[in-house]
């Protein structure tokens, strides 16, 4: 299988002085009459997408403001009738899944939606051709068809419980793509949809430029333009907030927290399912050693991460299924403080000892490991900073590193990651790449090699499974599993911290996934959105 990466890569951020030369010349307020129709809105995120088509995992959750799937997700994150008059109706066998279009739904070139455009859609990414990581999110696909040009019919291999959530998918127009190489399509630049807004202009680097689509099925935006401003630099971010280039900007809490007493602006803070951890590779000959992994876990000061980096905007995190998921597993959750007794104890039983500068050895190799995070993430660092000093107090070095995502690939079999990832959608979202053996070492999924049968097992049960009961079975022996193994040392959930303007209206949050770019951020309805 062909290496994946992420979803979203970081850029270089542009100087913030060009930024504000570039972003000024585009944010008229409004209209001469004073309506909100005319106004543009200027958001800034840390991530770019590498490709605006939800065939290459563009937005794929239902929240692209480019696209429309069958279904999306409202409010309360539940589903609800899209491109589809209602939700799709499941056969008894759970084997059949049929959906009927609305009519009359235009792409944004003005050609008529139509139930072949969401075969080809899904065949795309079934296509071993095209690289699509989503590919595996839909292996029980056997078939898509379209009876009639309103119809789509889905044919599973088997039953899968939370299909109808893989039906977020952006749809796109077969016309446009048909015979040519998705991969290296320029539609992927400039793409076509069906969304609230129509692509203008994407400058690489710098800014995402999106106008209102008039006829848009669901009524039209409330505003005119949005432009989506790529700043990987938080601090840089977070100073241009400051001289009022942006009307919202996603910072991290520390930096968030710093507008909390100017009422020119709100701080959000939004719940998610979105943890930091660090990944730790079984191709490190420290790491492979099972007693050093569950020492760190014991060593690490869970609460204090919350209340010191997060300023309380999080919780602590033992694993990958967000606690208020129905699947989570309470018998996993442990201490949130450190407890480092303990953790020395399980050293000094496999045959760790206290060596030169406090450093642990064993067999003449030193407790010793680099832990690499991305540089221009300040939380990560700050996060790699407070582990690395936990795991001191055990005597566990830890080299901390700062580099560039480009950096980090190659090494990531052998040295340890800060990572984030969390879906607050079903469990077999994300995990089942995250840990499952056949995607061991595959890019950013599973990149440190775990492996382990009653692992494999369990996910595949619970993606298998039907019944909720024998799914929530599943899912605990999981999360029991990677509590006993240790494959990640997971520190923290998040709560997304956003910075608008106080004359922003309409703004609606929602549960959180890990990404929260372009798509699937605070503006997912923005085109909701007005200013007073």
């Amino acid at each position: 299988m062909t290496r994946m990466r992420p979803t979203v890569r970081r850029f270089a951020a542009s100087t913030a002085a060009a930024g504000m030369l570039v972003l000024a010349g585009c944010s008229a307020p409004a209209t001469p009459d004073g309506s909100a129709g005319g106004t543009t809105l200027v958001v800034a995120t840390s991530d770019e997408p590498d490709a605006l088509n939800p065939v290459l995992n563009y937005g794929v959750d239902g929240a692209s403001l480019i696209f429309d799937g069958l279904v999306s997700r409202d409010a309360d994150n539940r589903l609800v009738a899209s491109l589809a008059t209602a939700l799709p109706e499941l056969s008894p066998d759970g084997r059949t899944v049929t959906a009927k279009l609305r009519d009359g739904v235009q792409f944004h070139d003005g050609t008529t939606l139509t139930a072949p455009d969401v075969v080809f859609t899904y065949q795309a990414v079934l296509d071993p051709r095209v690289d699509s990581t989503l590919r595996s999110d839909l292996d029980m696909v056997e078939s898509v068809t379209a009876p009639d040009a309103a119809t789509v019919v889905f044919r599973l291999r088997y039953p899968y419980a939370p299909f109808l959530q893989r039906l977020t998918l952006g749809i796109v127009p077969a016309r446009l793509l048909s015979g040519q190489d998705i991969n290296t399509a320029g539609f992927n630049r400039k793409p076509v949809g069906t969304g609230p807004y129509k692509v203008e202009s994407w400058t690489p680097g710098d800014r995402l430029v999106l106008t209102a689509n008039e006829s848009y099925f669901a009524g039209r935006p409330k505003n005119n333009r949005v432009v989506v401003a790529f700043v990987a630099d938080d601090n840089v971010r977070a100073q241009r907030m400051r001289a009022g280039e942006f009307d919202a900007a996603e910072l991290p809490p520390k930096l968030a927290s710093g507008f909390d007493a100017d009422a020119a602006y709100r701080v959000q803070r939004v719940p998610t399912a979105d943890y930091r951890g660090v990944m730790l590779p079984t191709g490190n000959p420290v790491l492979a050693d099972p007693a050093v992994r569950r020492a760190l876990n014991l060593a690490v000061d869970r609460a204090a991460m919350v209340s010191g980096i997060l300023g309380g905007a999080g919780e602590p995190a033992f694993g990958p299924i967000p606690p208020t998921s129905e699947f989570t597993d309470a018998s996993i959750i442990g201490k949130p403080t450190a407890d480092p007794t303990a953790a020395g104890a399980l050293l000094d039983a496999a045959g760790w000892t206290p060596g030169p500068g406090g450093i642990r050895v064993k067999d003449g190799r030193p407790a010793r490991f680099t832990l690499m995070y991305p540089a221009s993430d300040t939380l990560r660092k700050d996060l790699a900073l407070a582990v690395t000093a936990d795991a001191k107090k055990i005597g566990i070095g830890v080299t901390p590193a700062g580099l560039t995502w480009d950096a980090i690939d190659p090494r990531m079999r052998s040295d340890a990651l800060l990572m984030g990832y969390g879906t607050p959608y079903d469990p077999d979202f994300v995990s089942y790449k995250l840990f499952s053996s056949q995607f061991a070492g595959q890019g950013y999924f599973n990149p440190g090699s775990y492996r382990s049968e009653v692992t494999d097992r369990a996910l595949q049960q619970g993606r298998d499974q039907i019944d909720p009961n024998l799914r929530r079975a599943a899912y605990a022996r999981f999360q029991k599993q990677l509590a006993a193994d240790v494959p990640w040392l997971f520190l923290t959930y998040l709560r997304h911290t956003y910075v608008l303007k106080s004359s922003v209206r309409g703004v609606a949050p929602r549960v959180e996934a890990h990404e929260h770019g372009v798509a699937n951020s605070l503006w997912w309805n923005i085109d909701t959105w007005t200013r007073s």
